[in-house]
């Protein structure tokens, strides 16, 4: 769950948001609306963390894990397309990492190998055997063909870019899942595949966008940020 108390954010003497107190439960996905300029995206950077408020607090259940569809195409340039996806389930990536780099190192003694032993642990109880063809099937279902898979972020065409990012935010099942414009750049038959994997999300969704049907489809609430002033 994650919670919204006594929220305020005014830039100078034009208020966003005031007073504001949600709960945002586990198996509903909530739509934010509201005009250009209203602070829909600024709403969802307040709950990443990104962006502190001037008054209140977010709070989510301990040991959840957020994941938040980035905007920034430019981020992962040099990784490839699998590995980014990967990416979004920071901790189960990290174990990776520490695991491989032990391996790798001709000089590592007995102890690191029992760290890697640990490790490895870790990462399967985290999912990370299944990883990969888990991601390649988001990889998938987005439109990204396999023989994209291998290929550095930075040299396929912008528009394939964002599908990354969303199936990097998708990845791993996250307790709590921040989409601004998810819908952006995608195809009628992609976000018709979009919309059935998130009407059968279990946990907690907010979903920023200005298509109201794809909001009606996936969403059992829909808030007016307007409403919040």
């Amino acid at each position: 769950m994650i919670s919204v108390r006594d929220l305020k954010l005014a830039y100078g003497k034009r208020v966003l948001f005031d007073e504001v107190n949600l709960n945002f439960t586990k198996g509903n996905c909530y739509g934010v609306i509201g005009a250009n300029g209203a602070g829909k995206s600024t709403f969802l950077k307040i709950l990443s963390g990104e962006i502190e408020p001037n008054k209140g607090n977010v709070s989510i259940t301990p040991g959840e894990r957020m994941a938040v569809l980035k905007q920034n195409q430019f981020e992962f340039d040099n990784e490839t397309v699998l590995n980014t996806v990967l990416m979004g389930h920071k901790k189960m990536w990290d174990v990776m990492q520490k695991r491989d780099a032990i391996y790798a190192n001709p000089d590592a003694s007995e102890e690191d190998y029992m760290e890697a032993s640990h490790l490895e642990a870790e990462y399967g109880e985290m999912g990370g055997y299944e990883s990969e063809s888990d991601a390649a099937s988001f990889l998938s279902g987005l439109g990204i063909r396999d023989e994209m898979h291998q290929m550095l972020m930075k040299d396929i065409p912008s528009n394939m870019k964002v599908r990354v990012l969303l199936a990097q935010a998708l990845f791993g099942n996250p307790d709590i899942l921040l989409l601004d414009e998810p819908t952006n750049g995608l195809d009628i038959e992609t976000i018709s595949w979009l919309e059935n994997f998130l009407a059968e999300y279990e946990n907690v969704v907010l979903v920023v966008s200005h298509d109201r049907h794809f909001l009606d489809a996936v969403c059992t609430h829909v808030a007016d940020v307007d409403s919040q002033r």
